[in-house]
């Protein structure tokens, strides 16, 4: 295991500053995930750690080594990258033993090591197989695992789920989380997905423009954002956001724009409810169903369970909780 300490990163590209005096502390043994949107410079950060771009500014050291300057290989890192990229004339087994024979590394090391991770991701049948002959699951797996069978203390991974289909990633994104908590080993993995994000982290840290929003476990994130920025993007279905002004009841001249957010699975459709609303839409989700509502000028998302007969143009009772109600800057998006 190796901690991972970013300091003052600056990073340019094409002119522009894509990271600038961003800092960041990864403790050893944590799987960190950095999310966010496309652009957001997630996987530049991880490109800047991996010391595959060249970095203006600032330090990056790996178990307490200043890596900035060194070479990728001298890093102590295992990389694993969106496409496959395998060697498609070799094997499993010989993409799997690539890199350690480059290194020099025994023969009778290099076959413990390839039968060790062969056994942890359940490639022990494929060996022999080339690329065209493993479906985009089996491939993935002997991506991650040439970077496995480098040893090394700190593991990245770059949207390495991404070309999955729906059901391949539910089930590597299983096989992530028993990855790591059988190696103790530093992991840092970029999504744009925050279902992955939620089911992955440690800890996650939410970017958006090159700037870290929010560093927290995927609770703290989810239920005590940061902002406005965070408390929309982390969340499936999204959360609802309703625009007004935060009144002050003992000095009504301190009123001031506010917006308010609450997630559908806290608005909660009741015959006792305190306000109505009309529905727009049933979206059937297995074992629940979403519902849009709409409540004046407002449209709100419902999380509800199945099996209630919603049907759109539907009148309904609903209340919110108001214990799970945020507030929110309507100028900075600060949560309040």
């Amino acid at each position: 295991m190796s901690a991972v300490h970013v300091q003052n990163l600056t990073v340019r590209l094409g002119g522009r500053a894509v990271l600038q005096g961003l800092d960041l502390d990864v403790p050893a043994g944590e799987f960190l995930v950095l999310l966010g949107p496309s652009g957001c410079g997630k996987s530049t950060l991880l490109q800047g750690i991996a010391g595959l771009v060249d970095v203006q500014g600032g330090a990056v050291e790996i178990a307490g080594r200043d890596v900035t300057r060194a070479d990728p290989a001298e890093r102590g890192i295992g990389m694993v990258f969106q496409s496959y990229a395998l060697y498609p004339s070799m094997t499993a087994r010989g993409n799997l033993s690539f890199g350690l024979k480059v290194a020099g590394t025994p023969k009778a090391e290099i076959e413990r090591r390839v039968q060790q991770v062969a056994s942890m991701l359940q490639l022990e049948a494929l060996l022999e197989r080339r690329p065209a002959q493993l479906s985009g699951g089996q491939r993935q797996r002997v991506a991650i695992g040439r970077a496995l069978v480098r040893e090394v203390g700190v593991y990245l991974l770059d949207e390495p789920l991404s070309n999955l289909d729906a059901q391949l990633r539910m089930e590597l994104r299983r096989d992530l989380k028993l990855l790591h908590q059988r190696l103790g080993a530093t992991m840092i993995h970029v999504t744009h997905d925050q279902v992955e994000a939620m089911s992955l982290a440690t800890r996650i840290a939410v970017m958006k423009d090159g700037v870290i929003q929010q560093i927290g476990t995927p609770q703290e994130v989810y239920e005590r954002p940061a902002n406005r920025f965070v408390a929309g993007f982390v969340g499936a279905p999204a959360m609802n956001f309703v625009e007004g002004t935060l009144a002050a009841q003992l000095r009504p001249a301190l009123a001031r724009p506010a917006v308010l957010g609450v997630r559908p699975e806290h608005v909660r459709p009741s015959a006792q409810g305190r306000f109505a609303a009309t529905v727009q839409v049933v979206e059937a989700l297995g074992a629940q169903q979403l519902l849009w509502l709409e409540h004046g000028d407002f449209t709100l998302s419902a999380l509800v369970e199945a099996g209630h007969g919603f049907a759109p143009r539907q009148m309904v009772a609903f209340d919110i909780d108001p214990a799970r109600v945020l507030a929110f800057c309507a100028a900075t998006g600060a949560r309040l």
